[in-house]
């Protein structure tokens, strides 16, 4: 008698042989004979969605954490259109920028000024 695989336990094969084969990609990209270049070029966009992020941060004459995500979002899209680097890529930062909301709250938060002793 055959045995057959349920379907399951082929879907989890497969998913399986992609992880791989995508990790190896990867890896490829990344570290393989262009993988300096790729590297750089990664590292490139990603300053300029960070410019990018400063620029409206400065345009902005107030900023929330609804407007800050907001902002964010629209310069990951920019960027997660283009080939080179992709909406994974680009969701990737997303994430990061959107965790500096605190930080950027603290930063633009009014110092309160002390009074000067006399």
């Amino acid at each position: 008698m055959v045995a057959h695989k349920n379907s399951e336990q082929v879907a989890t094969g497969v998913g399986l042989a992609a992880g791989i084969v995508s990790a190896v990609a990867a890896g490829f990209f990344l570290y393989g004979p262009k993988g300096k270049d790729n590297r750089v070029k990664i590292k490139s966009w990603t300053l300029k969605a960070k410019a990018e992020m400063l620029e409206q941060l400065e345009k902005a004459k107030e900023v929330t954490e609804e407007s800050y995500a907001a902002m964010a979002d629209k310069v990951t899209a920019k960027y997660g259109k283009l080939k080179a680097v992709g909406d994974e890529e680009a969701g990737k930062l997303n994430v990061e920028l959107k965790r500096h909301w605190k930080a950027i709250k603290t930063a633009t938060r009014p110092q309160k000024k002390e009074a000067k002793k006399k």
